[in-house]
């Protein structure tokens, strides 16, 4: 049975682990893998791979942590030439819409909206089925059967529109994430236009400091889909 763990969800390091209990996936690597340790990650040897969602630092800035232990490290092209380790035995590329098994998980990377190139994931293992998205304003994509969700949930129309009104926040930081990054209101979208049916669990990812309400998100989340939620933190 699939696990979740989030050891940082947000814009100060994102990183979670998805386990079937003896093997396990890192998912970003935002968070330097000493602090996962502590949280409680479990034996390196476990780790079958690391996908990084993209480049930018809160999603891989501590990719060397697990490339000097010969964890092998999955991202796309542009993530690769960012961190300039095209060369290093123990990174792969990750191709749009192309399947590639990581110890017991098969793999899709999917691209999403964002201000750089940026890949979604739909995971399975065995039976089960988990997606997971984050930093995009959009996902083109709908999904059968799945059992786990992890989703970004950055902000809220309506409180970001309320934090610019009260000059907490100018028009142009407001315009870029519209742009870049998952409203509240298009996740619930997103989960409605799904297959929900065996789905187990929704994770919401990424709130934002100023433009979320942790309680809120999860409660309207969970009367819109019925099912059980939780915040990644």
């Amino acid at each position: 049975m699939l696990s979740i763990k989030s050891f940082g969800s947000g814009s100060n390091g994102n990183s979670y682990q998805v386990t079937d209990g003896s093997c396990s996936l890192i998912i970003d690597a935002g968070v330097p893998l000493r602090t996962l340790k502590r949280k409680g990650l479990g034996h390196i040897d476990s780790i079958a791979g690391v996908l990084v969602s993209h480049r930018h630092g809160d999603h891989c800035l501590y990719i060397s942590d697990y490339l000097k232990l010969g964890v092998p490290c999955y991202m796309n092209d542009d993530t690769i030439d960012f961190l300039k380790v095209g060369t290093h035995h123990w990174v792969h590329k990750l191709e749009p819409k192309q399947v590639v098994d990581i110890g017991p998980f098969r793999v899709l990377p999917f691209p999403l909206e964002h201000d750089v190139p940026n890949y979604g994931f739909l995971i399975q293992c065995g039976s089960e089925k988990l997606v997971y998205i984050t930093d995009s304003y959009y996902c083109h994509y709908k999904f059968q059967g799945l059992t786990h969700i992890m989703v970004e949930a950055n902000y809220s129309f309506e409180i970001l529109n309320a934090n610019v009104r009260e000059g907490r926040i100018n028009n142009q930081f407001r315009d870029r994430l519209i742009k870049s990054h998952f409203a509240l209101e298009n996740t619930i979208k997103f989960l409605e236009a799904n297959d929900l049916q065996y789905v187990q669990e929704i994770h919401l990812l990424h709130l934002s400091d100023r433009n979320s309400d942790a309680e809120l998100f999860k409660n309207k989340v969970a009367a819109a889909t019925g099912k059980v939620v939780y915040i990644a933190e």
